[in-house]
């Protein structure tokens, strides 16, 4: 096992020392580097994209490391644990989820900001960052297509986004319909039923923005999608129908660009053409499929994106930041009223009107990471060129990927990829075991330490749902890495075979 890195000379009382600013620098510098030499290690003793063995056992070394008396080396021992128990999406047998390996310029410039520590809930705690996130922002509401009056703010990802998409849809529409404020006086109790619009393929946090929001799981009403989990247009034109004649209120279509499962593209046109007819609200989540507007080949396939009323984008998906780097847009800065808020010791009315400005008011958090330097660095370094080439190359991955289950008799190809990734399955001897196989060969290889393979199922009911995943967001992946990980799930699919 390689030595554990320690603390540099001074111990703890060095590594206690105030990084901010310049001043930390000396002591910043001994420290980066133990770091540095954990990781290694610790992914050195990995040796693989996960570590081998079972939760409980990785879980009793973590509590150990945590027991340890010895302070000193706390940084170098922990770090070390932390990358041998990751899952490294820099692998390329890593591919289960939406989970990027991020650029090293991005992970430099997140370390700024962890040494600086600003605050966007107030000018005088970030004066730079302030203006930094907002002229972001505005390079942003340009690349989905916004006009000058957009607005928005960094979020902790598509969750929080989705949520403020939601939270001002039914402040807004309600607020129109009830003639009060929403944010104040709260869902008026004999108002018709508030229903969000979604596909069956949309991300679950959907439901749980509309529990958060007092409007209840339930008022989400879910519309069938076709095979690739597209939202069926027509479904979605008769649900708005049958919400209407009974009596509701549509409150918000929530249209995904890039399902989790299979990137999938809802119909956004169609759906900002019927949400408009309606009343209602456009939320497009595009946490997942945003990346495609960073490709001149791609960028096409969220064509209507700019008739939403709100987006949601995830620079730590196809975008390689650290997590977090979720962003949220509104095309109409006025629609943002509801979430306004002034405290007298952050944003003070007479230090707006003196040139001081403030976002409190465009966040449902108060003290918040200047996540958007991390994206600013990253596109001032690569551009969206740069960017795009990564994202293409993903996508190309991914159809050599399709094309290599589909020429293996013993793997069956869900659908071609849309944009990253795509859905199969192993086919066993006995097509009655073929959920509990294909469920069983990715733990397999979990335990194994080898692969790091996705699992979902298809929307419907009965047997034969499940599917595994492979997601590919590492552009130096090779196709023959991804066909070597197939045949390590063919491998791991025949063994769990000869175990049942």
């Amino acid at each position: 096992m390689s030595r554990e890195p320690e603390l540099p000379d001074g111990g703890p009382e060095a590594a206690a020392t105030l990084a901010g600013g310049g001043g930390g620098a000396a002591v910043l510098e001994p420290l980066v580097r133990t770091v540095l030499d954990a990781l290694a290690a610790g992914a050195a003793r990995r040796g693989g994209p996960v570590p081998a063995g079972s939760p409980e056992g990785l879980g009793a070394e973590v509590a150990r490391a945590l027991a340890h008396p010895d302070r000193g080396g706390a940084l170098g021992r922990l770090t070390a644990l932390l990358a041998y128990g990751s899952a490294d999406p820099a692998e390329p047998s890593c591919a289960a989820h939406l989970h990027c390996p991020p650029l090293a310029v991005a992970v430099a410039a997140d370390l700024a900001v962890s040494a600086l520590n600003p605050s966007l809930d107030s000018w005088d705690q970030a004066p730079a960052a302030t203006t930094l996130e907002t002229l972001l922002l505005e390079e942003l509401a340009r690349l989905v297509g916004f006009g000058s009056g957009a607005a928005g703010v960094l979020t902790s990802g598509g969750t929080e986004s989705n949520l403020m998409g939601l939270m001002l849809a039914r402040d807004l529409v309600l607020g129109r319909a009830s003639g009060r404020r929403i944010e104040l006086a709260g869902v008026p109790g004999t108002a018709p039923r508030a229903r969000i619009f979604a596909s069956e393929a949309a991300h679950f946090s959907t439901r749980r923005a509309a529990a958060l929001l007092g409007l209840g799981e339930d008022a989400v009403v879910p519309v069938p999608v076709d095979r690739e989990l597209r939202m069926d247009p027509r479904a979605l034109s008769e649900a708005l129908r049958d919400s209407v004649s009974r009596g509701e209120r549509p409150v918000a279509v929530v249209a995904t660009a890039g399902t989790t499962d299979t990137g999938a593209i809802d119909p956004l046109r169609e759906c900002a053409a019927q949400a408009a007819e309606h009343g209602a609200w456009l939320h497009v989540d595009a946490a997942y499929g945003g990346g495609a507007l960073l490709s001149d080949r791609l960028a096409p396939l969220l064509d209507g994106v700019e008739l939403a009323d709100s987006v949601s984008l995830d620079w730590h998906k196809l975008g390689w930041q650290p997590i977090p780097a979720g962003v949220f847009l509104v095309r109409r800065a006025e629609t943002y009223a509801s979430l306004a808020r002034r405290a007298a010791y952050l944003n003070p009315a007479d230090d707006e009107e003196a040139g001081y400005p403030s976002l409190l008011g465009l966040s449902l958090r108060t003290s918040r990471r200047a996540d958007a330097f991390t994206i600013a660095v990253t596109l001032r370094t690569l551009g969206r060129d740069g960017l795009g080439r990564l994202v293409d190359a993903c996508h190309d991955l991914a159809h050599a990927g399709a094309a290599a289950v589909r020429a293996h008799p013993r793997l069956d190809l869900h659908a071609d990829p849309v944009l990253t990734t795509f859905l199969f399955r192993y086919l066993p001897s006995d097509p009655a075991r073929a959920d509990r196989v294909n469920a069983g060969l990715r733990r397999r290889l979990l335990r194994e330490g080898t692969a790091v393979v996705g699992r979902t199922e298809l929307p419907g009911e009965g047997p034969g749902r499940v599917r595994l995943k492979l997601t590919l967001l590492n552009p130096h992946t090779t196709p023959a890495e991804v066909e070597r990980l197939l045949q390590g799930v063919v491998a791991a699919g025949k063994a769990e075979e000869d175990q049942l």
